[in-house]
This record gives structure tokens, sequence and C-alpha cells, in this order.
């Protein structure tokens, strides 16, 4: 590159040029050589590009019995295939790659979620003989990151980490939830009792408010309902949580097998995924799997979604299957099945091939909106 005639060029040049591209372009020109990576990597080109639009992603979270460890170098056979990585799907070039997570200085990262450029995961220190696994906020595109401030273990191992748009973080649990916006005194969690009436399943922090749906049935029998939380409702020593519901509603929850939520497209869409019922009996078998999508706005369902018969045939042989991702895409995985299926709100529904890394079939993970931007 010394004797290029592209090296003699002013950075401001190079930075309009490169700037011109879409951010895939930008990616793959990063890797082409140091100098393109150096400059494309510098604060003053990713201020420049900082408002352009992000790739949305699918990002896998890691298998159970998957562990990275960072080596040192004398292990050259297998550093480099042991370094941390992150599995990502491109859904619009039907593409699968990875991000390396090896700039962190952590054991065994766990990515758990995303918001804003930013993925969030627990860690495990290198420098503590015991494990003491900390939350950190990334960005694999700068290479950048942020420790936030120091939990409990306890919180990593039964915790459900929750982020919004603007990177206010929750760690919610059945007992109490941690809140952390980054501007609170000395930069600490605040600490709340949840005082729901059962573990919340697959929550959601979105719109400024917390939804999650909760069991309240029998042993025998579950009885779904929607409760949320406004976070300008958390007070000092608790969560106000209310029970959402109208008589409209009818019997929406008791059509659908074990839902799960997730955000829609906005802050205004909610969506509930499931199994369709097809009798009201104790343990009834479903005919397919439902989508449902509440405006939060005016409190009404209506369908967004329904897999065709097909494709639910390979659920249906399946113990258990995995519902992830969120806005305009949901996607779906099972035991033994190999592949993932997609629900695009614009396109319908297909099948992804080449799913990386998990054997049994069964994978989860989250909506990656990957941005070059600085970390906050």
């Amino acid at each position: 590159m010394e004797s290029s005639p592209v090296n003699r060029l002013p950075p401001d040049s190079l930075h309009q040029i490169f700037s011109s591209l879409p951010l895939r372009d930008i990616m793959i020109c990063r890797s082409v050589c140091k100098f393109f990576n150096q400059l494309l990597t510098s604060q003053c080109f990713i201020e420049i590009i900082s408002t352009r639009p992000p790739l949305n992603l699918l990002a896998l979270r890691p298998p159970h019995h998957h562990h990275s460890h960072r080596h040192s170098g004398n292990n050259n056979g297998h550093a480099a295939s042991n370094r941390p990585y992150i599995h990502v799907y491109d859904p619009e070039q039907d593409q699968w790659f990875r991000f390396n997570l090896d700039f962190l200085p952590f054991r065994s990262p766990q990515p758990v979620a995303s918001s804003s450029g930013l993925i969030y995961l627990w860690g495990d220190s290198i420098d503590l003989a015991e494990s003491s696994k900390s939350l950190v906020a990334c960005n694999p595109l700068t290479r950048q990151f942020k420790v936030l401030p120091q939990l409990g273990s306890a919180w990593s191992r039964h915790g459900t980490v929750l982020v919004d748009s603007v990177n206010r973080v929750m760690v919610l649990t059945e007992l109490a939830a941690l809140y952390y916006s980054g501007t609170v005194i000395a930069n600490q969690w605040l600490k709340f009792s949840s005082n729901l009436p059962s573990k919340p399943r697959s929550p959601v922090l979105m719109s400024s408010s917390v939804f999650a749906l909760c069991d309240v049935g029998s042993p025998w029998r579950s009885q779904w309902k929607l409760f949320s939380c406004k976070l300008t409702n958390l007070t000092i020593t608790h969560t106000n949580w209310v029970c959402l519901e109208k008589h409209e509603w009818g019997d929406i929850f008791d059509i659908i097998k074990r839902p799960r939520l997730l955000r829609g497209n906005g802050d205004s869409k909610l969506l509930m995924i499931g199994g369709l019922k097809s009798t009201f009996s104790l343990n009834p078998a479903c005919s397919t799997i439902l989508i449902l999508r509440l405006d939060l706005e005016s409190l009404e369902w209506e369908e967004a979604g329904r897999m065709p018969l097909e494709m639910y045939r390979g659920f249906q042989e399946s113990s258990k299957f995995k519902v992830f991702g969120g806005g305009d895409r949901v996607y779906f995985s099972a035991k033994r099945m190999g592949k993932l299926a997609m629900w695009d709100c614009w396109e319908g529904w297909r099948w992804i091939d080449g799913v990386p890394g998990y054997a049994d079939g069964l994978c989860r993970g989250f909506v990656f909106d990957a941005k070059l931007t600085l970390m906050p």
C-alpha cells in the first residue's frame, strides 16, 4: 500500500470517498489491508457515517455447551480457532458470517441482548481466581466496550437482560429488578422489588415500559396475563406492574399455547407468538404457530402471521422450539431441525439454511442493528 496512489490522498478525501459506500461495503474494505482498517475505524470517519442506517442482522447466542476462552500465544495451533466470536445472519444477503470478540478482556463472553448498535454480554473476569461475571456493552464493529457497574453472579444466572432503544438497561427476575440508565447518581444500578404474580416470561423493554407475560393459573392449567410497568412509575422500593386487559380481547390468551413476547416494529407494536390450540382441552395439540400484534396505543390485537402447514410439520415433530428476533422479522428454531424458519412481515415465510454451531438445532438469538458508532 505504501506505493499505491490511494495512499497519497489526504485522509479527508478518503473519508469522503468511503463514506459514499454502503455499510456492508465499508466493512469489507476494512479487511483489505491495515491502512484501510485504520482509516475506516478512525473516530473522524465514524463520526461522518454515524447517522447511516444500521444493518438489520440476527445474532445467535452461543450454545450452552460452547465455551470460548482467551488463549496465550503458546497455543498456536488452537488460538485462532478458540477466539471468542458471535455468529450473525444477514437476511438481506441470505448470508452467515461472524464478528470476533477477542478485543474483550473476558473469558467465555455470553451475548444476551442488543440495542442501537451495541451488544450486551456476560463475561468472566480473567483477573480473578473465582468466577465473577460482568455485564458488558460492546460494539464489535468498532471493537470498543464498556463495563457496566458490577453485579452479583446470581443476576447472570437468573436474570433476563433487557435494553431499550436509548440503551437503558434492566435485569429482571421474578423477585427483583435492576435498572441502569447511565445517568443516575454515582453510576449505579437501582434495585426494585418485582412483585409479579409469577416468573416473568419473555419480558420486553420498549416505549419506556416493560412488558411481560405471567402465568396466574393453577398447577394443572396455565392462564396467561399480560403485565406492564412504566419506567416513570419505578419507586424507591418496588415496580408498579399493571395487568393489561380489555373485555374486547375475549379468549385471546386461551387460544395460544406457551406464548412469547417480542418487540414489534417501532415503539408502539408488541408481538405475541405461540402455538395455535386446536381445542380448549387440558393439553391440546396445536394446528400451527400464530403471530399476533398488539397496538399499544389502541390496545387492539390483530393477526400478523400464521406459519404455513408444510413448514409447521417440521416443528410439530419436535418436542421443543425457540422464538426470537423482533421488529419486521421473527425466527424459529427446533431440535434436530438443522435450519431456521423466518417470518418477514413484508415478504412472508421462508427457511434459512446453514445455521452454524448447533448440534441439536435448537438455537436462540436476538436482533443486532449493526452500526459504526462510538461508545457513549
